[in-house]
């Protein structure tokens, strides 16, 4: 049984990954990920807004009394806290998962303008990643800006960073573009090496007994994997840049149709979080005895048997299967 793919130029000995979330904030989480099969890891993200603060930090221990501390500081983590991780301490954390791990290891920087923040990827890069993950978490909320005016923001975000390192880079985007295959045409010849899809913009609620708007973290169910594998299905063969499949992956079976669909690595989050770091042994075990009971020799056979160029009805992934779907409810 061969479960080797290629993500971005690197052979990978399956295709499961663990994507940035807290789990691989830590070097053993890290460690037991790679002893349950983990082809690879995504690091946690550095976030752009921690970058500023620790520079406006600075700036007020230096210049300004505390009657001048920003409201907007107490929404980061307590500097002094042992969880805090700020961007020197990821930098360490980057060379600690490479002195540690086996599996290649992806840096991810979280962001929205292409200034100072993408130069901590060539420190990314000089800390041992092998490869990094633009998160960029853009929400266009100014009525006067043009959609290609947002949408530029997201290649001159790459443009920036390819000019910064060698090491491959993801682009992890949301769905909400006016045309994503035109989007992801775009990103691909801009060089990104993968597109990842798709991002969970995390929405806010309202706390009805403070009165507060209050952010509200829902993982993700396996029902959601079915945009992110639908426009898999759509891009694939039409970009260079690799795919990879993230939100709704839960179970082996989420990961057999990501891979069908045209993905070449799936990652997954919320499942590690919710059952453990053993689950995902388990996924590749189940993943295993599936494609042995159904005669599959390798992930290369599966990748993109069922994408939009060789199922045969094509339209499936489009509109004439919305209004079949509609009438099929009884």
């Amino acid at each position: 049984m061969d479960l080797r793919t290629t993500y971005m130029g690197l052979e990978l000995r399956n295709p499961l990954i663990p994507s940035s979330s807290p789990l691989t904030q830590y070097v053993d989480k890290c460690r037991q990920l790679e002893d349950a099969g983990a082809a690879a890891v995504v690091v946690h993200s550095l976030f752009e807004e921690q970058l500023t603060h620790e520079s406006l930090e600075l700036s007020y221990h230096l210049t300004h009394g505390t009657e001048s501390f920003a409201e907007a500081m107490t929404y980061f983590p307590d500097l002094n806290s042992d969880e805090y991780l700020g961007p020197e301490e990821y930098l360490n954390h980057i060379r600690a998962l490479k002195e540690a791990l086996e599996i290649p290891v992806f840096g991810s920087l979280n962001g929205v303008t292409p200034g100072g923040w993408v130069e901590y990827a060539k420190m990314i890069e000089e800390a041992g990643a092998d490869g990094l993950e633009l998160n960029v978490y853009y929400v266009a909320t100014d009525l006067q800006l043009p959609s290609l005016e947002a949408e530029q923001l997201y290649l001159d975000i790459l443009a920036e960073t390819k000019k910064q390192v060698k090491i491959p880079i993801a682009m992890k985007l949301s769905p909400y573009f006016s045309s994503m295959a035109d989007m992801a045409r775009r990103l691909d010849e801009g060089g990104a090496d993968a597109l990842v899809l798709f991002n969970r913009f995390y929405q806010p609620n309202i706390d009805l007994d403070e009165l507060e708007v209050r952010p509200d973290l829902v993982l993700s169910t396996p029902s959601e994997g079915r945009l992110p594998l639908r426009w898999i299905a759509i891009l694939f063969g039409h970009i260079n840049a690799s795919l990879g499949a993230t939100t709704g992956v839960h179970t082996h079976l989420d990961v057999l149709r990501m891979l069908m669909a045209g993905a070449d690595v799936t990652m997954m989050a919320s499942a590690l979080l919710l059952n453990g770091v053993r689950h995902l042994s388990t996924v590749l075990s189940d993943l295993q005895d599936w494609m042995v009971e159904k005669e599959y020799t390798s992930v290369e056979q599966l990748k993109g048997s069922m994408s939009q160029k060789s199922v045969a009805n094509p339209a499936a992934f489009e509109r004439a299967n919305y209004i079949k779907t509609l009438h099929s409810w009884k």
